[in-house]
């Protein structure tokens, strides 16, 4: 896994994008259905396409990385 820092502009712009654009809990929503989607739509169609799923496997997982960075929902209390 890769810990990159953002720069202090990206930090910047991202603040902004969250503040001034979308909620982070609705941005997490959006991000969830897009990647059930997304999943859904590829598997149903290309059931023959055995390369493409590590690849798809790995986006998915990043997706939703980023959706529980904005929101906390599958957060165990």
């Amino acid at each position: 896994m890769s810990t990159n820092t953002l720069s202090a502009e990206t930090q910047i712009r991202l603040l902004n994008f969250f503040n001034d654009r979308i909620e982070p809990e609705e941005m997490a929503k959006t991000l969830r259905q897009i990647n059930f989607t997304l999943a859904l739509g590829v598997m149903s169609e290309h059931e023959s396409l055995q390369y493409e799923i590590a690849k798809l496997r790995d986006g998915l997982y990043w997706l939703n990385e980023l959706a529980e960075t904005l929101n906390p929902y599958l957060e165990v209390e």
